[in-house]
C-alpha cells in the first residue's frame, strides 16, 4: 500500500511538471499567432513555478516574446518615417518591451548555465541571446532619453541602468569588448545615471555611478566627483558614514590641491562638527601639506583662541595676516586675543582687596593693550563700517585702560548707538 501511494504522489508530480510544460508549448502557440499578451499572460506561472522542468526554455520564451514585441514596435517606427504613411509605432510600448526582453534574457541565461541532473552545463541559448540583445544597446539609451523628456525619471533610470550595467550581467560578462564594444556615448549616460540617482535622492546608487564614470573616464572626473562627495555627505547618518566622507574628501583634496572646493568642504565638515581637536588635527594636517595656506593658520587660531591659549593664537593669526595683510577677520582676533589676555593679567595681578594695580603691574598690563591696540584699529580701518567685525567694543575697552578719553568717548558713542 505504501508503495502504491508513494507512486501516486509520485504520478501526480509528474503530471504538475508536464502542466507547466504544457503551457510553455501553448504559450509558443499564442507567440506564433502574434497574441503577445495572452502569451505572457499564460506563461507567467510557468516562470516562477518549482513544477517547470525547463526554467531556461520558459524564459527564453518570455525573451522571444518580448524582443518579437520590441521588433514589430520598431519596424512600425521606421515606416512611420515614410511621408504620407499612416502606420505608426507605441514608442512606450517598444522601449517596455526592450527593457523587458533583456532581463528576460538575463534571467535565461541564469538558468541556462545551471547544471542538469547529471551536473552537466549544457548552454543552448546564450549565444542567440548575445546576438539580438547586443541590438537593444542604443533602443535602451533612446528609451532612457524618451522618458526623461517626458519627465518620468524611474523609467528613464531604468533603462539607462540596465543599457550600462548589461555588459555586466552573466549573458555578456564573458564576451571580448571587441565582440561588444561600448558606444561612444557610453560614459554621457553613465554620467546620467550618476547625476539622475542623486537628483532623485537614491545616493547608493549615485556613488556606485560616479565612481564608474571615475575609473571609465578621467576627464569627467570634476563633475563625478561632485556627484560622489554630495552623495556621500547626504548619506552621512553614523561615524563610520562621516569618516567614509572626509576620508574621500582629503584623498581628492590631496590629489588636487589647486582645487579650493575640497578644502572648503573639509572646512565646512570639521567647523560643523563642533570638535575643536579634530579642528586642530587637521589645521595642522593642511599647514604641514601648504604652510602658504592662510585659512588653515586661521583655523589653527580659532582653535587656541578658544581654548584661551593667547599667545598661540595670536602667533596663529600673525601668520595668516604675513600672507594675507587685510585677512581682517584674523587681524581683529589677534587684537581680541591680546585685550583678553591683558584683562585675565589684570584680574590675576589685582589686588584682592581693592581690585587695585601697583605701578609694575599696570605697565605689565598696559603692555600687552599696546600690543593688541594696533591690530583693532587696523581692523576699523580696513572695515569702517563694522561690516564684518565688530571693533568698537574692544577698541573702547583699551583706549579706556590707556586713559585715552577722547578715543574712548568716540568708542563708547559708537558702542550705545548700536
Amino acid at each position: 500500500m505504501k508503495k502504491l501511494m508513494i507512486m501516486a504522489l509520485m504520478a501526480g508530480a509528474a503530471t504538475t511538471a508536464f502542466a507547466q510544460d504544457a503551457v510553455v508549448k501553448q504559450a509558443k502557440k499564442l507567440v506564433s499567432a502574434g497574441d503577445f499578451e495572452a502569451a505572457t499572460q499564460m506563461l507567467a506561472p510557468a516562470l516562477t513555478s518549482s513544477e517547470t522542468l525547463d526554467k531556461a526554455a520558459a524564459w527564453n520564451l518570455q525573451t522571444d516574446i518580448y524582443y518579437q514585441q520590441y521588433s514589430q514596435q520598431a519596424d512600425a517606427a521606421i515606416k512611420s518615417m515614410v511621408p504620407g504613411a499612416k502606420e505608426k509605432a507605441d514608442s512606450a510600448l517598444m522601449y517596455r518591451s526592450a527593457i523587458k526582453a533583456l532581463e528576460a534574457a538575463v534571467e535565461t541565461d541564469k538558468y541556462d548555465q545551471m547544471p542538469d541532473e547529471k551536473g552537466k552545463v549544457k548552454v543552448k541559448y546564450q549565444k542567440a541571446n548575445q546576438d539580438r540583445m547586443k541590438m537593444l544597446s542604443v533602443p535602451l539609451v533612446q528609451g532612457g532619453q524618451y522618458y526623461y523628456n517626458k519627465q518620468n525619471n524611474d523609467e528613464a533610470i531604468h533603462l539607462w541602468k540596465a543599457y550600462v550595467n548589461m555588459r555586466e550581467t552573466s549573458l555578456f560578462k564573458n564576451l571580448p569588448e571587441t565582440e561588444f564594444p561600448k558606444e561612444p556615448f557610453y560614459n554621457d549616460i553613465l554620467y546620467y545615471c550618476a547625476f539622475l540617482s542623486y537628483q532623485m535622492k537614491n545616493y547608493e546608487d549615485a556613488v556606485v555611478y560616479a565612481k564608474k564614470l571615475i575609473e571609465a573616464d578621467p576627464s569627467k572626473a570634476g563633475d563625478a566627483n561632485d556627484i560622489l562627495l554630495f552623495s556621500k555627505k547626504d548619506l552621512m547618518k553614523t561615524a563610520e558614514d562621516s569618516l567614509d566622507y572626509v576620508n574621500t574628501v582629503k584623498e581628492l583634496h590631496k590629489a588636487n590641491p589647486e582645487e579650493e572646493r575640497y578644502f572648503n568642504l573639509l572646512m565646512e565638515f570639521y567647523t560643523r562638527s563642533n570638535n575643536q581637536k579634530a579642528l586642530a588635527e587637521w589645521a595642522d594636517e593642511e599647514i604641514a601639506l601648504n604652510a602658504q595656506n592662510k585659512m588653515a593658520w586661521a583655523l589653527k587660531g580659532e582653535v587656541q583662541m578658544n581654548n584661551r591659549e593667547w599667545d598661540a593664537a595670536v602667533e596663529s593669526y600673525k601668520k595668516a595676516i604675513e600672507l594675507d595683510d587685510e585677512f581682517i577677520q584674523c587681524i581683529f582676533n589677534a587684537g581680541v586675543c591680546l585685550n583678553s589676555k591683558a584683562i585675565e593679567l589684570k584680574d590675576k595681578l589685582a589686588d584682592k582687596n581693592t581690585g587695585g594695580l601697583t605701578k609694575v603691574n599696570a605697565d605689565k598690563v598696559k603692555e600687552i593693550l599696546n600690543q593688541a591696540l594696533p591690530f583693532l584699529e587696523r581692523a576699523k580701518e580696513l572695515d569702517p563700517d563694522r561690516e564684518k567685525v565688530k571693533w568698537a567694543y574692544p577698541l573702547y575697552q583699551i583706549y579706556y585702560s590707556l586713559g585715552d578719553k577722547a578715543k574712548s568717548d568716540e568708542m563708547e558713542a559708537l558702542v550705545n548707538a548700536q
